[in-house]
Order: C-alpha cells, then structure tokens, then sequence
C-alpha cells in the first residue's frame, strides 16, 4: 500500500530530473539558511585547485631544495677558523713557543722553530748558555735536573732546560711543575719584615740552637747567657733557621701571609700560560709560623720558571715582568706576526725593598752557603768581577723521592742582566749540588 506522499506528488522523468536537479531544493527536512554568494563560489573555484595543485607539488619541490643544499655543501670547501689559542699574540706566544721547543733547532744565530701554518717561532734562548746548563746536568749523570733564567728587564727567558737520568718523561714539564721551595722562602719572610719597616739588613737577632735547627722550640732567645746573635745580612747568606723562624714570628701570621699574596701565592698569576700558581698554607701556630718563616714548610711549593720570575722581579727593583719565550714570530712570508714586549704582571716589594734584598742575597756567595762553589782549588773567586745576589734551598721531598737542592740568582747586582732558578734533585748518592749548575750557568754567560 503506498503512502500519502507518493499518492499526492506526481513522478518526473529521468530527463527532467536531469535538468531540474540544481534548481530543486533538497528533498530532506534540514534547509540552508543563508546560501553562499555567487561571486565568493567563483572565487573559490579557481583558489581551491591552485592550493591543491600546490599542496600535491610540495614533496617533490622539497626534495629538490634539499638535493641543491647537499650538493652545493659537497662542492664548497669549508674554511676551518683557527682556534684562538693557535693565533700568534702576546696571550699566546709563550704557550706556542712552548709546545715548539722541543724541535726547536739552532741556525746558527738563533733557535726556531716551523709551525704547521709556515710561520716561524725565534726564541729569546742564548744557546751558549742553554748548551752549557744541558751539558752540564748529562756529564753529571742528575736523576732530576731543571734550570730557568730570565732576562730582569725584558723578561725573555734566556735559558730552559731539564735533564733526568731517571725518567726521560719528567723532563717535558719540570720547568712548570712544584716542588717544595726549602729555604728560598726565606727571600719573601725578608720582604714582608722590610716592607713593614720593622728591620733593616743590619737588624741583629738573637737566637738558639744550630743554624740548621728544624725545631722551633729551641729557637727562642733566653733571658740568660748562651744566645747566639746575628745581622739579617750575614743571617740570610748562611741560611740560618732560627733567625728566619724567629723573624716570622715577629712580623706576625698576617704579614707573612700579606706578603706571601704580593709575590703571587695561591693566585694565577699568568692567565694562558703553563705556569703553575706558587701554593702555601695557612700555619696554625707560632711554631707552625716559625717553620713557615724558615722555608721548612713542604707545602709551600714553587715552580723553577716562576722562582726565576721572582728573583728577576727583586733584580728589576720589584717589578715582575711576564715570561717571553718567543721574542718574535714571522708569518710564512716574513711578515713580523709578534714581537715581545716587557709587560708587567705585578709589583712584590717596592724599590727601597728590592735593594735590601739585594743586599742581604749578596752574602750567599762571598761568605755564605755557596762559597766553595765560586771559589777555586786556591780559595779565589771564579767570578771575581761580577757582583751575585743569591739564595740557596735544601729539602727532602717526595715527587719525585729525594733530597732537593735549589740555587737562584741574579747578576750583577747593580746593572741586572740575567736572572735564574736551578734545582738538582739527588737521591742516596749525590752527583751535583744546584749552586754547581748555577755556576756554570753564570760562568757561561759573562765569559
């Protein structure tokens, strides 16, 4: 049975539903109320396909773009910057120069060396000198021997070497590392008493037990008879403990440790450089103060490049001047890269100070620890024409085992021309003391 709509609504033909299809609402319940503008469809007929011919085009376009970057990243030749620490400068040159050394050569004039890029390092090394100090530690066969000087005014190191006949491997870095710094101490408890006015050189101190004395608690100077007495000058010369241990004492923990700070301990002192900062401890005690004062503290560590600095800084009247191992580098086509220049790294005792020093290191050689050295068979001085300030250091330590002999030094003492730090580490059977290696150091460079 049909229903009422199909009773009441008369049936078209295919064709004309053909043709009337567009214009005839659509025959469910749901209507548009609003129809879309004629203009906004023919817009969107033309719009519609370029998005989708567009949208379908993106793959292959994208993998054309990325096929162009690749090719174009294979043909070009990438130029690689040079590292900073690479670039011939002031900050850098003695780091360079350093790496170089090793297969540096003599020209006959000078040592250099090529680096990869062409260019060349000349080294502010005097060969005779460096030649001598070599020369020196391989006939006497040191298990561990270092050597540094510098030039006061400038700064150019003017000789570096090590030797060991123990391990070849230490040699590399033994200019740089620590070492415990014995009685070289002794120079900076002098500085911080000068520096306070509180002695002179002539200063005369009382005291007890041996010069060699390592316990404090017979140093002290007793209200009856038997006291020892010396001057600061003749103290400093013969290394006397007891003096030192006592002076300390008087200058106080916090002088010592002022001026422990002016000459650079605990600091970095060289930003860039392969120099080790000079490290010290703190004492707990007066006693620990008076072994501290007397250079008997194994903490108190400095390494043999910066002990020469320091003694070329009490030379150039207390001026410390940066380190230059290279004096100039050259491009590969003799263009001048870097040429060295004095630049000051700090002040450590004022003028007047530096001169009291001076004064008192005089004695280490004409009367002191190291006169037998600078002296011949008959008792006259080897290097009679040339005034030394000096100071000599002697320790047990364990890095390497054995017992530590230093010697630095500057000369002459009124027109400062070289500056140096030798340290010879011996072990049951000694071969050299670092006074010897100084010595023919100093022999080499003013004959």
């Amino acid at each position: 049975m049909q229903d009422i709509k199909n009773i009441t609504i008369k049936k078209k033909s295919g064709f004309k539903k053909l043709l009337a299809w567009r214009n005839e609402p659509p025959r469910n319940s749901f209507r548009r109320l609003d129809p879309e503008p004629p203009e906004r469809r023919r817009r969107l007929r033309f719009i519609l396909p370029v998005i989708a011919c567009l949208l379908a085009a993106y793959p292959l376009f994208h993998l054309l773009v990325s096929a162009g970057n690749a090719l174009s990243s294979v043909s070009r030749t990438p130029v690689p910057k040079e590292p900073a620490s690479a670039k011939a400068d002031g900050d850098n040159s003695f780091r360079l120069a350093r790496e170089l050394l090793s297969s540096s050569a003599f020209d006959g004039n000078r040592y250099r060396a090529g680096r990869p890029d062409g260019s060349t390092i000349y080294y502010a090394i005097n060969p005779e000198l460096q030649e001598r100090v070599r020369k020196v530690m391989a006939e006497n066969r040191v298990p561990y021997g270092v050597f540094v000087a510098v030039e006061p005014k400038t700064g150019r190191i003017l000789a570096i070497a090590a030797h060991s006949e123990s391990d070849a491997a230490w040699e590399a870095q033994a200019p740089y590392n620590l070492y415990p710094m014995a009685s070289l101490f002794k120079i900076v408890t002098a500085a911080a008493a000068l520096e306070q006015r509180k002695v002179t050189p002539e200063t005369v101190m009382p005291f007890r037990g041996r010069l060699t004395s390592e316990n404090p608690r017979y140093w002290e100077a007793g209200p009856r008879h038997g006291n020892q007495e010396m001057d600061l000058t003749t103290a400093m010369g013969k290394s006397v403990n007891p003096v030192f241990g006592r002076l300390a004492s008087n200058v106080g923990k916090e002088g010592i440790l002022s001026g422990m700070e002016r000459f650079g301990f605990n600091q970095s002192l060289l930003p860039g450089e392969p120099i080790l900062s000079s490290c010290g401890s703190t004492p707990q005690d007066d006693a620990d103060l008076k072994r501290l004062g007397a250079g008997l503290c194994k903490e108190v560590k400095v390494s043999p490049l910066y002990a020469a600095l320091m003694m070329a800084a009490v030379a150039n009247k207390g001026v410390m001047l940066q380190p230059q191992l290279a004096s100039e580098i050259r491009g590969s086509e003799g263009k001048l890269l870097y040429s060295g220049e004095p630049r000051q790294v700090r002040r450590v005792v004022s003028p007047e100070t530096a001169d009291q020093l001076s004064k008192m290191m005089s004695t280490t050689v004409s009367q002191g620890t190291s006169r037998k050295v600078f002296r011949d068979r008959r008792g006259r001085p080897k290097l009679a024409a040339v005034d030394i300030a000096a100071k000599t250091g002697s320790i047990t330590g364990i890095d390497p085992p054995g017992h530590y002999s230093w010697f630095a030094a500057y000369a002459p003492i009124n027109d400062p021309q070289i500056a140096l730090a030798a340290l010879v580490i011996n072990g049951a059977k000694w071969r050299i003391k670092a006074s010897l290696l100084g010595e023919q150091a100093l022999e080499a460079f003013f004959r």
